[in-house]
C-alpha cells in the first residue's frame, strides 16, 4: 500500500504513476471527485488498461475507502507482473488528507480529449496548458501544434480539441488566460497549482506585477522558444520546467538563497 502522503510527494512530477479509480457509479455519485490524472475502469478492465505498458510501469489503484475493489484490482496487476500499490484509505483518506482533486462530473461533461491542436510556436500558455492536462487530467494526451489559420480545420481532421486561440471553448477568458481556464473548467482543487496559474497568468499577459516569479518565466520561455526550433521537441523540454515550477509552488516556497552562506 502507499499512502496518500507519500503519493502526493509525486503530484505534478513525471513520474507520477498510472492512477486507476476502481469505485463503483454509486461511490463516484457519493464522492465525485478523483485523483489527479486518475482513470476510472472497472475490474473487467483493469488487464485491457494496462495492455501497452510496461511491466516495471509504477501504477496505483484505489476505491472509496481501500477496500476490496482496489485490493482485487491490485492483486490482479501484480499476479500479471506489474508493479501496483494501492491507496491506503482510498479516496476517502485522499481528501482527509487535503490533497488535490479533479471533478469527475466535469471531465465525464466535458469530455477529456486525448487529442488536442493549437497555434505554432508555443510560448508559455500553449505549452503551460498541455503540461496541466498531462499531469492532472490525461496524462497520454496528444498535442499538435498547426499554423494559426488552421487549427479549427485541423482539430476537425485530427480529431482534436483546439485551445489557446479565439472562438475554442478552452481559451483566455477576461483577465485570465488559457491555464486559468483550464483549471475551471475541471474544477482542479489545489492551492499549489493556483499559485504556479497566477505565475503563468503574469508572465502569459504581460502582469508580471501579478508574482515575481512570472518575470522568471516569461525570459525561461522565451529563451526555450528561441532556442529550440520544433514545437514538440519545446514542449518536451519544457515539462520540467513547469514540474520545477509545481515543486517550488507545493514545497518550496518558503525557501530563500542568498550570499554568504551561514553555517
Amino acid at each position: 500500500m502507499i499512502t496518500s502522503e507519500n503519493l502526493l510527494l509525486r503530484l505534478g512530477q513525471s513520474d507520477w504513476p498510472l492512477v486507476f479509480d476502481m469505485r463503483g457509479d454509486d461511490e463516484v455519485a457519493k464522492t465525485a471527485r478523483l485523483l489527479p490524472a486518475a482513470r476510472r475502469i472497472g475490474q473487467a478492465q483493469v488487464l485491457d488498461a494496462v495492455a501497452n505498458e510496461p511491466r516495471d510501469a509504477s501504477i496505483v489503484v484505489y476505491c472509496q475507502k481501500g477496500g476490496p475493489r482496489a485490493e482485487a484490482a491490485a492483486a490482479l496487476l501484480r499476479a500479471n507482473g506489474f508493479h501496483v500499490e494501492s491507496l491506503q484509505g482510498g479516496v476517502t483518506a485522499w481528501l482527509a488528507a487535503g490533497a488535490p482533486t479533479v471533478s469527475s462530473e466535469r471531465i465525464a461533461r466535458i469530455g477529456a480529449a486525448s487529442r488536442w491542436v493549437t497555434r505554432a510556436r508555443p510560448k508559455i500558455d500553449r505549452i503551460a496548458c498541455p503540461w496541466l492536462i498531462r499531469r492532472f487530467v490525461d496524462p497520454a494526451a496528444q498535442f499538435f501544434y498547426v499554423d494559426a489559420g488552421t487549427v479549427f480545420d485541423a482539430a476537425k481532421l485530427l480529431g482534436a480539441e483546439p485551445f489557446d486561440i479565439d472562438g475554442a471553448r478552452f481559451s483566455h477568458e477576461g483577465d485570465a488566460c488559457s491555464f486559468d481556464t483550464f483549471v475551471k473548467a475541471f474544477d482542479i482543487e489545489d492551492q499549489a497549482l493556483a499559485r504556479v496559474a497566477t505565475v503563468v497568468r503574469g508572465a502569459d499577459t504581460a502582469r508580471l506585477d501579478l508574482a515575481p516569479e512570472a518575470a522568471g518565466l516569461l525570459a525561461m520561455s522565451l529563451g526555450l522558444s528561441a532556442a529550440i526550433p520544433r514545437d514538440e521537441d519545446m514542449l518536451a523540454r519544457a515539462m520540467t520546467l513547469y514540474d520545477s515550477l509545481y515543486a517550488w509552488a507545493r514545497h518550496a516556497t518558503s525557501e530563500r538563497h542568498n550570499w554568504p552562506a551561514r553555517g
